[in-house]
C-alpha cells in the first residue's frame, strides 16, 4: 500500500452517484477511516456554453452523440492538477480486461483518476492525449462508466491491507490463492454453523482440527 492514503478521483457527468455502494461494508469503513480518499469532478462544469453542452454529433455520421475532446480534456487536466501523481484510466468496453492482477497493479500505483464516458463514447483525440490506460470490466455495454468505475474502485481498495483490516483476509481472497506450482485457484468452499442443515453436513476434515489436512483439502 502507498505510504500516504491513496486518492481516487472520478471524472463523471453524474458525481451524485458517488460514493454510493462504496460507502458501505469494509471498503466504506476504510473510506470513513481515511484509509483511502474519494473525490469527483463534474465533467459538465467544464462546458463552455450556457447550456453546458458536453457532446456533439459524430464526424462521419452514425447514431448517438460523442463527448467533446475540449470539455473532457479540461476536466481531466483539472483532476491532474489536483492529483498530479495519479494514473488516468478510462472505463471503456474496448479496454483491457479487468482482473485481480490488474486490481493489485492499480493498488500498487496508488492515486487514480477514473474517467467515465457516456453516449457513444469520447472523442479519441482526448483519450490519446490524456489517458494512460483503458480498462473494461467485461464484454457488455453499460449506460455509462460510473458503475464500472465502482467495480474497479471496490476491487482496488480491497488490495490495500488497511482497508480490509486483516492481512490474511487479503491473502486468502478469491483469485489471490495459488497452488504449490503457482497456478491461480478460485477460493475454496466455506462452511459455518449449524453443523447439519437440511440433510447436508460440514465436511469431516474441517472438524478434524488437523491443519495440514484442512490446508490440503482447501
Amino acid at each position: 500500500m502507498p505510504l500516504q492514503a491513496p486518492q481516487i478521483t472520478v471524472v463523471t457527468l453524474f458525481p451524485d452517484m458517488f460514493p454510493g455502494p462504496l460507502e458501505h461494508s469494509v471498503v466504506g469503513r476504510g473510506l470513513k477511516e481515511g484509509q483511502w480518499h474519494l473525490g469527483t469532478i463534474n465533467t459538465r462544469d467544464f462546458a463552455t456554453d450556457k447550456h453546458q453542452t458536453v457532446d456533439d454529433t459524430p464526424y462521419g455520421g452514425g447514431a448517438g452523440m460523442v463527448m467533446r475532446a475540449d470539455v473532457v480534456a479540461a476536466a481531466l487536466r483539472d483532476a491532474k492538477t489536483k492529483n498530479p501523481k495519479a494514473k488516468v484510466v478510462y472505463m471503456s468496453p474496448s479496454g483491457t480486461k479487468f482482473t485481480q492482477e490488474k486490481a493489485r497493479e492499480l493498488g500498487a500505483q496508488g492515486d487514480l483518476i477514473l474517467l467515465c464516458g457516456h453516449y457513444e463514447g469520447i472523442d479519441q483525440r482526448v483519450l490519446d492525449a490524456e489517458v494512460d490506460e483503458e480498462i473494461s470490466i467485461g464484454d457488455y455495454v453499460l449506460s455509462g462508466g460510473e458503475t464500472a468505475a465502482m467495480v474497479v474502485i471496490d476491487a482496488v481498495a480491497r488490495t490495500w491491507p488497511g482497508t480490509l483490516g486483516k492481512s490474511e483476509s487479503l491473502a486468502e481472497e478469491s483469485f489471490d490463492i495459488h497452488d504449490a506450482e503457482g497456478h491461480q485457484l478460485v477460493e475454496y468452499p466455506h462452511y459455518t454453523r449449524p453443523e447439519e442443515w437440511e440433510g447436508q453436513s460440514v465436511p469431516d476434515v474441517l472438524k478434524s482440527g488437523h491443519h495440514g489436512k484442512i490446508s490440503e483439502w482447501r
